[in-house]
């Protein structure tokens, strides 16, 4: 981990959440984590079933929350130009590709999952 990431309880602190995936449907993790951290008080988007575009948020994001496939979440982190603290790239989002364009960027992330954040930190 350097210097500029966050381990997840750092993360947890933060409020203004993006959830990357499919928000709008009740089976998927990324409802269940959007849904979770709203209940929690955390501002939270939804990224690309509600919002198009993280770049279409004009508050400051703190953390993203990658809980899409690797190739449409690549797709999306490709397309970012928004500044964020922390990526979590959820378990079954990751993919070399993502993790090399991170690195490449140095973008900060972690590989965890806000659901175990959610029940040990807030």
């Amino acid at each position: 981990m350097s210097k500029q990431e966050m381990d997840l309880e750092q993360t947890m602190k933060e409020k203004v959440f993006v959830v990357v995936g499919d928000t709008l449907n009740e089976a998927k993790y990324a409802c269940t984590i959007k849904n979770k951290l709203i209940s929690k008080g955390y501002t939270v988007y939804s990224v690309p079933y509600e919002i198009k575009s993280i770049n279409d948020i004009e508050e400051e994001i703190d953390v993203v929350d990658l809980c899409i496939n690797p190739v449409a979440g690549l797709k999306i982190l490709q397309e970012c130009k928004k500044e964020y603290k922390n990526l979590v790239i959820q378990p079954g989002a990751e993919s070399g590709k993502i993790i090399d364009l991170l690195k490449s960027n140095n973008k900060p992330f972690i590989e965890s999952c806000l659901l175990v954040g959610l029940s040990l930190y807030s």
